[in-house]
């Protein structure tokens, strides 16, 4: 478990051995999910922070209509849940979907307000930490905002392949085409329907899950 989370932002600046002070002095659990359980539902009080060490989940919401709109997808070793940590009174607004079977660490809330009677080094720097993410997510989430105000579908095609491009070449799409239209907020044949006018236009190729970016010009004056 410690490889899986030596390297998250959370544990930056800490020690093997401090790290695993930190989880046995936290109580944080190992819990697995198999896929299309719920981690936590709207409406639930947040517990826990809780860190990814295997699988694949995603934070959605449900719209009026019943239509699942995809926030983000968690990566491996990425925390989710972080900042309902901090929120006095406020039950989930989202809901956790397992994408595929997924061991998570979770780590009580309660150990982030204050550090333990030890007063030890590490659990002050896990609490400076938590500040750089908080940060980090007001920044994604400023860019989502961004995104999905940006017009026209094709535009936030673009955006979005501009924003995740790899030396204006290539862009290695995470998340399959049913979850990217949910990101993206729109139907999945809206979405495979512009992709393919795209390509019409010389803009991109698209081959399965990569993306090659051939109007690096072009696709910039779509925004």
């Amino acid at each position: 478990m410690i490889e899986k989370i030596k390297d998250n932002i959370l544990f930056k600046g800490l020690s093997q051995a401090e790290i695993e002070n930190c989880i046995r002095c936290s109580k944080a659990e190992i819990k697995i999910y198999e896929k299309n359980q719920i981690i936590f539902s709207q409406m639930d009080p947040p517990k826990a922070l809780y860190v990814l060490l295997n699988g694949s989940v995603s934070v959605c919401k449900d719209s009026p209509d019943g239509r699942r709109y995809i926030v983000t997808n968690i990566e491996e070793k990425d925390i989710f849940g972080e900042v309902y940590v901090f929120l006095e009174k406020v039950d989930y607004t989202y809901y956790v979907l397992v994408n595929a079977k997924s061991s998570v660490l979770e780590i009580p809330k309660e150990y982030f307000f204050s550090t333990c009677d030890q007063a030890c080094n590490a659990h002050s720097v896990i609490i400076q930490n938590m500040l750089g993410i908080l940060a980090q997510k007001a920044f994604f989430l400023n860019n989502k905002v961004q995104l999905l105000t940006s017009g026209s579908l094709r535009q936030k095609i673009s955006k979005y392949l501009l924003e995740n491009c790899q030396s204006k070449k290539y862009v290695q799409l995470t998340m399959n085409r049913e979850q990217l239209a949910a990101y993206l907020n729109v139907t999945r044949p809206s979405l495979s329907r512009e992709l393919i006018n795209m390509q019409d236009d010389g803009l991109i190729e698209v081959d399965r899950d990569m993306v090659k970016i051939i109007d690096f010009d072009s696709l910039m004056a779509t925004l």
